[in-house]
């Protein structure tokens, strides 16, 4: 007789319910997250002969210890869980150990709706943790900027302004350099020449230009104390912001040199033009993954990435509205690489102006894009060669197979 297993999980202690092929509960029992628990969990799973196991999370050291010990996981979204508790209550009830079994459950009677969790290769693993955490430390490093960028709009506004991005390594040096108005007193174009010079400046404008920029802004009017308290605060904020910026920027080499030596790497670095544009293919071999069950089909995958509609209809009500519930990190990721190549490939071009010129804003037209794109996406991954546009043809004969 089968034995399902479901588990809540949570970051202290979780949650196992276990049942039979009748529906029945065999066990229930509280699992504390350390490694005695964990190893005893898997233990017990294994003694129990559990068939599969369900859990309300695709990833994770939980999942990757019930994978180790050669389970069968099937992960069920949350919202896919709360709509199945009133399937098996009256009353609005709410505990973990009923959650479990309700996920035990869902995987006893509808195994045919869910998937079961395959574990990707170690350089696809790899590959995941540094696209993620360079997206983490990039919104780190975007909310320190704006907070430096506010603080400085308080009382010297010139240094926000001089430079086009105040995160820059030549913006940081100046506000490092010049942290309050008095720093920059007497600053002069042959000064400022100099500073330019040390910091390898490559833009395009003269030191007489930046200066007029400079100039150009408000004054602020602080007192003594509060110039000396904001000026301490931005140089605390800047002493914040460079180890960031140096991070991403060794990220972004690490990044390049996985997706290189991926597998994989290659089939997704053939649709830039670009040879030096690596973290957008990085994402997507990340986000895709190595199983190409998967996605048995392109539209489901046209579906986790966001691309698709979902369709509303009820009596002559006929609507589509914007896919919300997707993987956003994927989503970014085509969407990126549909902007882009609207600049440079006729196709790609024609697709976007034709959905501009039906009456799409910008942000639904990069989807209709990108719908196109991820059907020769899907196309070249399942086939495990790199795009070829005379192959493949290109995203516009691609969208127009199913309108």
């Amino acid at each position: 007789m089968d034995v399902i297993a479901g588990i809540d999980w949570a970051s202290e202690e979780h949650r196992l319910c276990l049942v039979d092929s009748e529906g029945r509960r065999l066990l229930e029992r509280r699992v504390s997250h350390d490694e005695e628990g964990l190893s005893g969990l898997c233990r017990l799973l294994g003694q129990r002969r559990v068939c599969r196991v369900a859990i309300g999370r695709p990833d994770g050291l939980l999942v990757d210890r019930l994978l180790e010990a050669g389970l069968t996981v099937v992960p069920v979204h949350p919202n896919a869980l709360a709509a199945a508790l009133s399937r098996y209550q009256v009353a609005r009830g709410k505990s973990d150990g009923f959650d479990a079994y309700v996920l035990a459950e869902l995987a006893r009677t509808d195994m045919h709706r869910l998937r079961v969790v395959e574990p990707d290769s170690d350089e696809t693993k790899a590959l995941r943790a540094l696209t993620r955490a360079r997206q983490e430390l990039v919104r780190a490093r975007v909310s320190l900027a704006n907070q430096l960028r506010a603080e400085l709009e308080r009382f010297w506004p010139g240094a926000a302004r001089i430079f086009a991005d105040i995160d820059s390594p030549i913006g940081l040096a100046f506000c490092e350099r010049y942290p309050s108005p008095d720093d920059a007193h007497g600053l002069g174009a042959k000064r400022l020449q100099h500073f330019l010079a040390r910091q390898r400046y490559s833009g395009r404008r003269t030191p007489v230009e930046l200066l007029e920029r400079l100039r150009a802004a408000p004054h602020g009017r602080s007192g003594e104390l509060e110039l000396e308290a904001r000026r301490t605060v931005v140089l605390r904020l800047v002493a914040s912001l460079r180890p960031l910026v140096e991070g991403i920027q060794q990220l972004d080499s690490e990044i390049a040199h996985a997706v290189r030596a991926h597998p994989h790497g290659g089939i997704f670095l053939s649709l830039f033009r670009d040879p030096k544009t690596t973290l957008t293919a990085a994402e997507l071999v990340a986000e895709i993954g190595d199983s190409r069950a998967r996605y048995p089909r392109s539209a489901a995958l046209e579906a986790d990435a966001g691309m698709s509609t979902v369709a509303v209809e009820s009596g002559k009500h006929r609507s589509a509205s914007f896919r919300r519930a997707c993987d956003h990190r994927l989503r970014d990721a085509v969407t990126t690489l549909a902007d882009a190549s609207r600049h440079h490939h006729p196709c790609a071009n024609d697709v976007y102006r034709r959905a501009r010129a039906r009456g799409c804003d910008h942000p639904h037209a990069i989807r209709i894009l990108g719908r196109a794109w991820l059907r020769v996406i899907w196309r070249i991954w399942q086939d495990h060669i790199p795009y070829e546009p005379t192959r493949h043809g290109g995203p516009q004969r691609l969208l127009a197979q199913t309108g």
